[in-house]
């Protein structure tokens, strides 16, 4: 950064202190998890105000052990926020087919359509809805994906409140006590002992 002002110490600072905080913790994987694919998909829709791109994040789950996730920033900035919403939807799904292939290789093939947890209503409806409007017409390459992969039954797409929404510790700035409750139900949990 060519001129690094006050807010961006303090960013810093609170990056450090959350390393320092956790860096002992991992994830815990059960073995008595039976083997069902879910996932979780999220978009923030309040874009970074230096740049306007918004920031997508997803993750997944085999039974309840967590075994995927990722956190992209976009590199293009959306007209439209339904855009965003339905192309971090459509990152999902790539994803959500990958690990559909690779447990089919491992001998565990999914029975089933994968339940999908995604909190925009909208981009759900609009999924369901075969006749574009004037504001959905720019998504129609990701529209056609995702639609093709809920009618042939690879997936199930089911709204999730924005309090349940585990995808929401990759893209939004929460509070400590929701932060921690996402973690937990991460299984991120840590592997030093307790200090006494």
């Amino acid at each position: 950064m060519a001129a690094p002002r006050t807010i961006h110490f303090t960013v810093i600072l609170r990056i450090l202190r959350y390393i320092k905080e956790t860096l002992g913790h991992g994830l815990q994987f059960s073995s008595q998890s039976f083997l069902m694919l879910s996932g979780y998909s999220d978009v923030n829709s309040v874009r970074d105000p230096t740049d306007r791109r918004s920031t997508t994040g997803y993750c997944f789950y085999l039974g309840d052990s967590f075994i995927s996730w990722r956190i992209k920033k976009r590199s293009v900035v959306s007209r439209f926020n339904i855009g965003s919403k339905y192309r971090a939807l459509a990152d999902a799904i790539v994803e959500l087919l990958r690990l559909h292939c690779l447990l089919a290789n491992m001998g565990a093939p999914q029975q089933g359509p994968t339940l999908l947890h995604y909190g925009n209503r909208s981009a759900i409806q609009i999924t369901h809805n075969d006749v574009f409007h004037e504001c959905t017409k720019h998504i129609e390459n990701d529209y056609h994906f995702v639609r093709h992969h809920l009618l042939s039954n690879a997936l199930l797409l089911c709204s999730i409140s924005t309090t349940e929404q585990q995808a929401d510790i990759f893209t939004k700035a929460l509070p400590p006590g929701h932060f921690n409750q996402l973690l937990t139900k991460l299984k991120l949990i840590s592997s030093l002992p307790a200090c006494v």
